[in-house]
């Protein structure tokens, strides 16, 4: 069943810190500055420094999206998630294909104190990247939505999918789910180890509530050039959608 769909605003943009040491991240959260507030701790800044990044980016005033994809039985999730609840990050991703049980265990350990998101099928992935993970050909617009209804049905936050699917996210689900896009490009960009990518305007007329600016920002030789010119293209294209 859709959900109810409110009117459409920007989408929030998080940058990612995949660098391999807090030093690293330090330096271009201060390059960055004011402009940026939210940002996210991955894979390998957590493994590299673990809580104590989240708890720098804290201390400078910024928001937190700790993208661990856990994947694990429920039990596990459940104290995992409670985990990141006490360190306050605001977003916290599980995959989908947990299942129900594991998803509904990330929320009830989350407690309402970080939101969880259920990432889908990776934008790394094409049709036939997924056919071979699955066993047998898979639509992966299909995929998206199945695993979305799971997510749904667990009370998550939102979902990470990419933006090509954004859209049909948002037409079935409406706000039930906070959609987050990353693998974001300019136009023209390359597209480097991902599959299925948009532009910051698409990302932003598929209904994106979060978009994640990565290597468009932080590989640029003016990182906050390069990511006012993507902040820049996300209130217009959300406010044409609407």
């Amino acid at each position: 069943m859709a959900g109810v769909t409110a009117p459409r605003t920007a989408p929030l943009p998080i940058v990612a810190l995949d660098v391999g040491s807090l030093a690293d991240a330090q330096r271009l959260v201060r390059q960055l500055g004011p402009a940026t507030t939210f940002y996210k701790v991955g894979l390998q800044l957590f493994s590299a420094e673990g809580p104590r990044a989240v708890e720098w980016l804290h201390g400078e005033g910024k928001r937190v999206f700790l993208d661990l994809k856990l994947h694990d039985i429920p039990n596990t999730v459940r104290g995992a998630a409670a985990s990141a609840g006490a360190l306050g990050v605001s977003l916290l991703t599980v995959h989908a294909l947990g299942g129900a049980a594991m998803l509904r265990a990330a929320v009830e350990g989350a407690a309402g104190r970080t939101n969880i998101m259920a990432v889908t099928v990776l934008t790394s992935m094409d049709a036939a990247t997924l056919a071979r993970s699955m066993g047998h050909p898979t639509e992966i617009a299909g995929e998206v939505l199945r695993l979305a209804q799971e997510a749904c049905d667990a009370q998550t936050h939102g979902i990470v999918c990419a933006g090509t699917e954004c859209a049909a996210v948002r037409a079935r689900f409406g706000d039930a789910l906070q959609p987050l896009v990353p693998g974001l490009r300019p136009a023209g960009g390359a597209a480097h180890d991902q599959s299925r990518v948009v532009t910051a305007a698409e990302a932003a007329r598929a209904g994106a509530a979060y978009v994640i600016f990565g290597r468009a920002v932080t590989a640029a030789a003016d990182p906050v050039g390069a990511y006012a010119t993507l902040a820049a293209e996300l209130q217009p294209a959300a406010q044409e959608k609407s």
